[in-house]
């Protein structure tokens, strides 16, 4: 493949891109036509124009302030700003006039005589904007000299006193150096325009004035600063700088590539020097992101070069031997002779595999074309099914497609927002900054969350209604929305008449309408307060455009299935499908989960959701993969884990993902991998199942491969290599070679050519090649003859199964229950810097905001159970007990504990049960009937696991 060239202009154009009528006028006699609205300083960028700027960027609003943007224009006084005059029909103006130049030249002066000018050591030597402009101005001489006061000091009888702040350098990743700062605001204003958490602003005035994070004592560490990167893109020169630059030198080459973190899809460009990776800044024109990034996205890539990475082969006979380093061949071909010879020892069915959410779909697709073409059997699942398979088949049966019906730039066109069962700020920031931006410009929310998420209430942005349902009662707060929309005639008649199924829509309607439905009737099953809940409904049926917003704490539930066809049923009674501003959007938790479901990971569906049962679909694989395909689906995952408990199940190859820390029941995925024959775990560090595994097959990063990833809104975004891989291989070449070893013959050179097979077998991919990828950055499915450029917003005509379906929501308790042993319940969720089961993150100066998994109680609980803040203390449920530290916070109602799973030492999911999804399996991981006491520590349990952990991690040396 050719190296990526971007199609698109990068330059900054000072100002953002306006929409309305054409205006045309003329720019140093070059005439220009741009929509209405637009600034003069853009309008001459499309003129290929350059005006020069400091305080101006066009990620941000203009603000006016440097004046070195100044220009002429015919038949108005004075100099204005480029930047904050916007054109007119007809307009002349001049940039480049003997007067514009002196006072350029002038405003330039000001600006170096308050400047450290250290250029040559400077960290942005050659990447600083007011480097550019003072050469784009033609400054050569300063006027002023240094004796009077000025930003870096004070001079008063003689004696120069410093009045700046020393360099800051507690946060991880960023330096703040207050000596080089001009005062433009564009990190205050990216702080609150892009970001949304308003943590900067300018302090003092005059040559005090400086940037400030927060109060007198704050640094940028101990601030309210999210650490996303937007003031580092912003400054203009290196004041904001990363770490990174100071010690590998500025970059000189870049590749666009896409995150590698959660479901939101940010594009990135990697930067680079010579081949060390310095930095990476979201890319401008990334259509998941526009420009924006986060904390874990922006600067925790490091986990790259982490000294715990395996880059060599190892195997071993049993697990309680160190591992072995040995070749590729060797590492190959033991996993291939075990697979074959379990098979012919207990059967086909006997092996089978996982496929990662965090892999391409190129590698996803290759692991379970492995498992149904070479195994020979249908034994392939995913963490998808373990997170977010309530989405496919809930939507797939109302909507006929299982996946969000919208892009993120639709949330623009929201008037009512809906977040359940998610924390955006935290999961899926950047889509988290773009709600807060639309929730400030005046759109309504309402949070349905057993937690008080940020969302709820900040100083900027406050929920309209927040329903604090108690866990695992989805449905019957869902369903009593529908009752008040039903009963008030709320419905909107029209949309249901056209675009529904009559006779589906009358037994719903007639459901939802009985007594037992109503708010006052479930407000003691739910907690929430009728009123409340009466209000919330209404505001979402009558508030313009509502879109609903919905995570895992929806979909990992018993009910999960059930809940997602309630949202669907409230988004079609009111009419919010098809159309920008509405619709249904499950936010995706790993970066590809979207992507692993598409491309066929689950046992009972081909690539593209079809079953494998329908003979139509088989003969298509089984045309172009040349081997036969079994009608009967396959096992999941906890059936693998059970039939190998039974000693029927003996091998799984399972690549990028940790099941023995994300799975429910920990001990029960643990006695399953135990009784295996052959465990192969293939990915970058020795993870917690890797203490059952007999191989471990080193694996790449996103860093180190082509291929592509599909997040939440069904973009499919390129991933381009950046480096080489530093195991030797990419992850798709790792199942390439394991699947010949067992007798396919595949000869692919380059994900290109299995993204060509996925079109040619998978119709909502048929249009997909990587040259339209090149050409358009990115598409949605389905991208196909019908819609050659892809799908931004589905179901706009109708709906994929013709007629939406309304399904009947009837509200089931889950079967795990509180009582006098355990009387709280246990839920659990994510924080921003850490991400899934933490094998990243956790290599990564992310741990300094997140150390631990702590156990949020509410003071009341805490009080009667003699608890106090960092305690250690004991959970327990019916499975199993761990200890962590206690964190005493009204954020959880009484009644109710929250913790995340993001580190192996806690191992929450030691007490999580093994309830599941009616439909699909999902686990029940967000309720959990626990009780909570005082402890001294870890348990028994956990030093037992962390002996048995150490042991299972012993690496022989290199043989000389």
């Amino acid at each position: 493949m050719k190296d990526f060239v971007i199609p698109w202009d990068d330059a900054d154009k000072g100002t953002p891109a306006r929409t309305g009528a054409p205006v045309t006028l003329s720019v140093d006699g070059i005439a220009v036509t741009v929509p209405e609205g637009t600034s003069v300083m853009r309008a001459a960028a499309e003129a290929g124009i350059q005006v020069p700027k400091l305080c101006a960027t066009d990620s941000l609003e203009a603000f006016g302030s440097c004046r070195l943007c100044v220009v002429e224009i015919e038949g108005r006084r004075g100099t204005p700003a480029s930047c904050t005059t916007p054109v007119a029909d007809g307009m002349v103006v001049h940039t480049q006039t003997d007067t514009v130049a002196k006072l350029r030249r002038g405003v330039m002066e000001l600006y170096i005589s308050d400047h450290s000018l250290d250029c040559l050591t400077c960290a942005a030597n050659g990447d600083c904007e007011l480097q550019d402009m003072a050469g784009m101005v033609g400054l050569r001489d300063v006027r002023y000299g240094y004796e009077g006061d000025n930003h870096v000091f004070a001079r008063a009888g003689g004696e120069a006193n410093p009045r700046y702040q020393p360099k800051d350098e507690s946060n991880p990743y960023f330096t703040y150096d207050p000596s080089k700062c001009i005062v433009c605001s564009r990190c205050v204003r990216a702080c609150e325009e892009v970001q949304g958490t308003f943590a900067l602003t300018i302090q003092g005035r005059g040559f005090d004035s400086r940037v400030s994070a927060g109060t007198a004592g704050d640094d940028f560490l101990s601030s309210e600063c999210v650490s996303c990167g937007a003031c580092v893109q912003a400054c203009p020169t290196a004041t904001l700088q990363e770490k990174s630059t100071y010690e590998l030198g500025t970059p000189d080459r870049k590749v666009v590539t896409t995150c590698a973190y959660c479901g939101v899809g940010c594009s990135f460009e990697a930067q680079l020097n010579g081949d060390r990776l310095v930095r990476m800044v979201p890319w401008k024109h990334g259509k998941a992101n526009r420009g924006h990034s986060c904390v874990k996205g922006r600067f925790a890539y490091g986990y790259a070069e982490h000294p715990d990475r395996i880059l060599n082969p190892m195997i071993r006979e049993t697990i309680d031997q160190p591992w072995r380093e040995v070749s590729w061949e060797e590492a190959i071909g033991f996993a291939a002779q075990r697979l074959r010879g379990i098979q012919g020892t207990h059967g086909r069915q006997a092996i089978g595999g996982i496929t990662s959410s965090r892999c391409t779909n190129e590698e996803t697709y290759l692991v379970q074309k492995m498992i149904r073409a070479v195994f020979g059997n249908n034994n392939t699942d995913t963490c998808a099914r373990v997170c977010h398979s309530p989405t496919g088949y809930g939507l797939k049966t109302t909507f006929g497609t299982s996946a969000g019906t919208q892009d993120f730039d639709s949330v623009e066109a929201s008037d009512v927002v809906v977040v359940i069962g998610a924390n955006p700020t935290d999961g899926h920031p950047v889509f988290g900054s773009r709600l807060k931006k639309r929730l400030r410009a005046g759109a309504k929310l309402i949070v349905i969350d057993p937690r008080r998420i940020d969302l709820v209430r900040t100083p900027h942005v406050e929920a309209a209604h927040h329903l604090p349902l108690r866990p695992g009662t989805n449905v019957a707060v869902l369903t009593a929305m529908a009752h008040v929309i039903v009963t008030e005639g709320l419905v909107d008649e029209d949309f249901v008449a056209t675009r529904c199924d009559a006779e589906a829509f009358e037994d719903w309607a007639a459901f939802v309408a009985e007594e037992r439905n109503a708010p006052e009737a479930t407000e003691a099953l739910t907690g929430v307060p009728a009123a409340e809940l009466r209000a919330a409904a209404r505001l979402y049926a009558t508030g313009g455009n509502g879109a609903i917003y919905y995570g895992l704490g929806v979909t990992e539930h018993s009910q999960g299935s059930t809940t997602v066809m309630a949202i669907a049923n409230l988004a079609m009674a009111t009419g919010n499908i098809g159309r920008p501003g509405v619709g249904v959007n499950p936010l995706r938790g790993q970066n590809n989960v979207q992507g692993s479901c598409d491309m066929g990971s689950f046992p009972h569906e081909l690539p593209g959701y079809r079953h494998v049962s329908d003979d139509a679909a088989r003969e298509v694989f089984e045309h172009v993969w040349g081997a036969s395909i079994d009608a009967e689906p396959g096992l999941r995952i906890p059936n693998m884990l059970d039939a190998a408990v039974a000693g029927e199940f003996k091998g799984i190859y399972i690549q990028g993902e940790d099941i023995l820390q994300s799975d429910p029941d920990t001990r029960h995925v643990a006695a399953g991998l135990a009784a295996m024959d052959c465990v192969i775990v293939h990915d970058l560090f020795l993870n917690e199942t890797a203490n059952y595994a007999h191989v471990f097959l080193p694996g790449s990063t996103f860093l180190e491969k082509d291929g592509t990833f599909t997040n939440a809104e069904r973009r499919i975004n390129r991933v381009r290599r950046v480096m080489a891989p530093k195991n030797g291989f990419a992850d798709w070449e790792v199942t390439l070679l394991l699947a010949n070893a067992m007798g396919a013959d595949w000869d692919y050179t380059h994900p290109s050519e299995i993204m060509e097979e996925i079109a040619a077998t998978t119709p909502s991919f048929a249009g997909v090649t990587y040259a339209l990828l090149e050409e358009k950055g990115s598409v949605q499915w389905p991208c196909n003859e019908v819609r050659p450029e892809g799908s931004p917003v589905m179901h706009a005509e109708s709906f994929a199964n013709g007629k939406g379906r309304f399904m009947v929501t009837e509200y089931v308790a889950t079967e795990e229950r509180t009582g006098p042993r355990f009387p709280l319940l246990l839920t659990t969720g994510r924080i921003l810097s850490q991400y899934n089961v933490g094998a990243q993150t956790r290599r990564t100066p992310n741990t300094v905001w997140h150390k631990e998994d702590v156990l949020e109680i509410h003071p009341h609980d805490a009080e009667v159970r003699g608890v106090r803040e960092g305690d250690w203390v004991k959970i327990a449920s019916r499975k199993g007990e761990t200890s962590l530290r206690a964190h005493i916070t009204d954020r959880v109602a009484p009644g109710v504990v929250y913790t995340t799973f993001h580190h192996p030492d806690t191992q929450a999911n030691v007490v999580t049960t093994d309830y599941s999804d009616w439909a699909t399996n999902c686990p029940e991981y967000k309720v959990t009937a626990v009780q909570v006491a005082p402890s001294n520590g870890p348990t028994e349990w956990q030093r037992d696991y962390a002996e048995q952990a150490g042991r299972a991690r012993r690496i022989l040396p290199a043989a000389e």
